[in-house]
């Protein structure tokens, strides 16, 4: 084993017995002795490291080169055909108590899955470098950032830690004074020495069709093994700023949540922020970079994927994005459908899984209306129009600085107080454009009960639903029971300074099948009646399950939205939310006794106000 002279242990030559950074030091042996890598590398996140690494990749075979009149500063990678997604079949929680995980995460005993992991890993970086990447979520040294280390046998996640966190020597330089730090650990699973030592060839994307994604909650550690994609590779991302970071957030006292950020601007120059979570497919990043079509409001990007919330000193919650980068779904991004992603991944980005044109570009459906003649598909084959498949994978992806972003926020780096907070599945029925919350513990049961409907209730039946709480199914470090009550907890410290909490749902369809309402830029103008409504400027209508425009509220100058359409728009039937009511409580009934007593208040009371409104409607 070779260990690199520049080893920034040289750099500090007063380090604190006991301290994190003597357990950093002893943490990186550890794993060497057990991985075994021929080489170690400490990385300083330099731009001349980023490009030596780029070239090993392109040298290798494992980044292709984009034209550079083109694309400039950026590389296409293909990854093998079984390491494309997310592994949510082998992403486990290992919490000291099974009940803590709760039923929505894969529990494992954590002394068994440490023995399990110490087998795979074992050799698992034999004839590989091993990189030990230190990283910040959230400015470095900011009030809410939090700081990891990864080891990785990747260059491809080194240079993609570099585009999403904030990496190198300043982050090692707060370890060095102190500051505790969250441990992952990273192997492709494909060492390039057998037993015998013998070096054998890599392979443009090596992986292992066994894999593990494991997260440790009480001794914040990650450990993933086999793939190289994504989330499953890049731990700074839902692992940590998800998974661990929630339960450090309900240790600690603030919420880590899977929202986008962004600031919205008045025409009377007033600016407010908002936090939204919405599942995948419901239109989060097209909120992230909105373009509103209403005269006089601006808005302005934050963050698109992951944010931490806590009370400020002035009693208000306060934001940030912990991310410093974006990590999009290609397919669908288009120059119709949100123009602002095109711009930004015009330079220096990395693509993963997409198609290259003839001419050195990429391409994905939905870029354009037309697909090109030809392009070599994500698979590296000759595709056409006529060839039958998709010519980038669906979950094909994007990884660029947020800083390119042409819509970027000047305090986007920054926290700043959080005026509303919104929640969104995808619902064809009975759920409203726009509700509001009666009060922050309606707002959590919204939360909880966000869901989204198969193909057989796009047709008309309500009885289909896949529920995604908080959009933070997958990503839950502890009981997702437990999750609604620190968010209860949480709003009443905060009192009457908590954010408004509403539901939208941009989706509904009328009778004929058509979506009612035009989504995209036009949300805005459903975001103008939220915010209004922030400033106590107008009234609502109550209804049963929360408050709704006045119809003559919602700007829809120039729309193509008849009165009838609005109507459907908003229309609570009290039979069908009845039916949800029940299904409702048979989702909460997995959780048992740990469900928060407050969800039955709030169930109660709308059943007894659908109810009324049921008798109201017969008598009439």
């Amino acid at each position: 084993m070779i260990t690199n002279p520049n080893h920034p242990a040289r750099l500090e030559h007063n380090v604190v017995p006991g301290s994190p950074r003597v357990r950093l030091d002893a943490w990186v042996a550890d794993v060497a002795r057990l991985t075994q890598p021929d080489d170690i590398v400490w990385c300083d996140g330099s731009a001349e490291e980023s490009r030596r690494l780029t070239r090993q990749l392109v040298a290798e075979g494992k980044l292709v080169e984009l034209n550079p009149d083109l694309r400039p500063g950026s590389y296409l990678a293909r990854t093998s055909a079984n390491d494309v997604a997310r592994v949510e079949g082998r992403t486990f929680t290992c919490s000291v108590d099974e009940d803590d995980a709760g039923p929505t995460n894969q529990w494992r005993d954590p002394v068994e899955m440490r023995a399990e992991l110490d087998g795979v890993f074992a050799g698992s970086m034999r004839g590989r470098t091993m990189y030990v990447v230190p990283f910040s979520l959230g400015p470095v040294g900011g009030p809410l950032s939090q700081l990891g280390v990864e080891i990785t046998d990747s260059a491809y996640v080194v240079l993609s830690m570099g585009l999403m966190t904030r990496l190198g020597d300043r982050v090692l330089r707060e370890i060095n004074a102190g500051t505790p730090w969250v441990a992952t650990v990273h192997s492709l699973g494909h060492p390039l020495r057998g037993d015998d030592g013998a070096l054998q060839e890599d392979v443009a994307w090596p992986s292992n069709d066994t894999k593990y994604i494991v997260q440790f909650p009480e001794t914040r550690e990650i450990w993933s093994y086999g793939s190289g994609y994504g989330g499953n590779a890049l731990l700074a991302k839902k692992c940590f700023a998800l998974r661990i970071a929630s339960v450090m957030a309900r240790d600690e006292g603030w919420l880590a949540e899977h929202m986008l950020l962004i600031k919205v601007t008045s025409p009377e120059n007033h600016t407010f922020h908002v936090a939204a979570a919405f599942p995948s497919a419901c239109g989060k990043t097209n909120l992230a970079m909105l373009q509103p079509t209403i005269p006089g409001w601006t808005v302005e990007t934050i963050g698109d994927d992951i944010a931490w919330l806590k009370q400020g000193s002035d009693g208000r919650l306060h934001a940030i994005n912990p991310e410093a980068g974006f990590f999009g779904v290609a397919p669908g991004t288009g120059t119709l459908t949100n123009p602002i992603a095109v711009e930004t991944v015009r330079a220096n980005t990395i693509f993963t899984n997409v198609a290259l044109t003839d001419d050195g570009d990429v391409w994905w459906e939905g870029l354009t209306p037309e697909a090109p003649a030809h392009l070599i598909d994500w698979t590296g084959a000759d595709w056409t129009p006529s060839s039958g498949t998709p010519a980038a994978h669906p979950n094909s992806r994007f990884t660029v600085s947020i800083d390119q972003c042409p819509t970027l926020a000047e305090d986007a780096h920054e926290s700043f107080p959080l005026d509303a907070i919104l929640f969104g599945g995808r619902r064809a029925t009975n759920v409203p454009l726009v509700v509001q919350a009666r009060d922050w513990k309606h707002g959590v049961f919204l939360g909880a009960t966000i869901s989204s409907e198969q193909t057989a209730a796009a047709e008309g039946s309500v009885g289909s639903l896949r529920r995604d709480p908080f959009a933070m199914l997958p990503f839950c470090g502890y009981n997702m029971a437990d999750y609604w009550s620190h968010w209860l907890d949480v709003g009443d410290r905060l009192g009457s300074r908590a954010p408004k909490i509403f539901q939208v749902n941009w989706f509904r369809k009328g009778d004929d099948g058509s979506y009612l309402w035009p989504g995209f830029g036009d949300n805005s103008r459903v975001l103008e009646w939220i915010l209004r409504r922030v400033e106590n400027r107008i009234p609502a209508v109550r209804v049963p399950i929360g408050e709704v425009p006045r119809l003559r509220d919602l700007d829809v100058s120039g729309l193509d939205v008849t009165r009838d359409r609005l109507e459907q728009l908003f229309d609570v039937d009290p039979d069908s939310w009845l039916a949800e009511c029940d299904l409702t409580e048979e989702f909460f009934a997995q959780f048992g006794d740990r469900v928060p007593p407050e969800f039955a208040d709030v169930l109660r009371s709308t059943r007894y106000s659908l109810h009324s409104a049921r008798f109201v409607e017969k008598v009439a």
